[in-house]
């Protein structure tokens, strides 16, 4: 088990250095049409009825997201203003997140009431099984049985994130495609930074389900 957690990591880093290294090579890669990723971002939501959510600038590289709770679509700063093909797969991307929203799409909702419970769940697990481990006694099966829980809800919500992140890039290609944003040669490059992000979110699921497959491992055998 250990061995298949090591392995997790270094495809989590892989894959981590593979989405860099694609979305620098495809941000250099101008769109024909000379669309920004704001630009593509206002259009699709018009496009689609949805004229309540908000596009907005934010800071940092590959930092752009949209918060359903105040309906606002936030673009880094090298996306917002920039018309190369990476750009626009993202703004693409980001815009699929906020249709899942205006649909109703189920795991998209789910995956936001678990935001807060996953956040608590990641941040309890480990204090609660080291505490378990230190101070022993009749309670200490209890924390460590509360604290793996507690990180099975984390890794529960890394699960719920896939089928989200894998929707938003297929309607990114869909509304790229259907509103004449790229040409049909350029669309392969969107797909390749839309795939390099997606196995960022696949590795960090797999991690987790190992680790928590080996504490259970690890503590199920002590309690026996």
């Amino acid at each position: 088990m250990l061995f298949l957690l090591i392995l997790a990591m270094i495809l989590s880093m892989w894959a981590q250095a593979n989405v860099t290294g694609t979305y620098n090579k495809y941000a250099k890669v101008r769109n024909r049409r000379g669309y920004t990723g704001a630009q593509v971002a206002t259009e699709m939501l018009q496009n689609s009825g949805i004229y309540d959510v908000q596009v907005e600038r934010v800071a940092g590289n590959l930092t752009d997201h949209y918060d359903p709770r105040s309906k606002t679509l936030r673009l880094s700063q090298g996306v917002y203003d920039s018309t190369s093909v990476a750009a626009l797969g993202i703004a693409a991307h980001e815009t699929g997140h906020a249709i899942q929203h205006d649909v109703g799409y189920g795991p998209l909702a789910l995956r936001s009431i678990m935001v807060p419970v996953s956040n608590f769940g990641s941040k309890m697990a480990m204090p609660l099984i080291l505490i378990g481990v230190l101070f022993g006694g009749n309670s200490s099966y209890t924390m460590i049985t509360l604290g793996i829980a507690m990180y099975a809800l984390a890794v529960l919500f890394t699960v719920v994130t896939l089928p989200v992140e894998f929707n938003a890039s297929s309607r990114a290609i869909d509304l790229l495609v259907d509103q004449n944003f790229l040409d049909t040669d350029e669309i392969g490059s969107a797909k390749k930074v839309l795939s390099a992000a997606a196995l960022t979110y696949v590795a960090a699921a797999i991690t987790a389900v190992i680790q928590l497959l080996r504490l259970i491992s690890i503590f199920g055998r002590r309690s026996d």
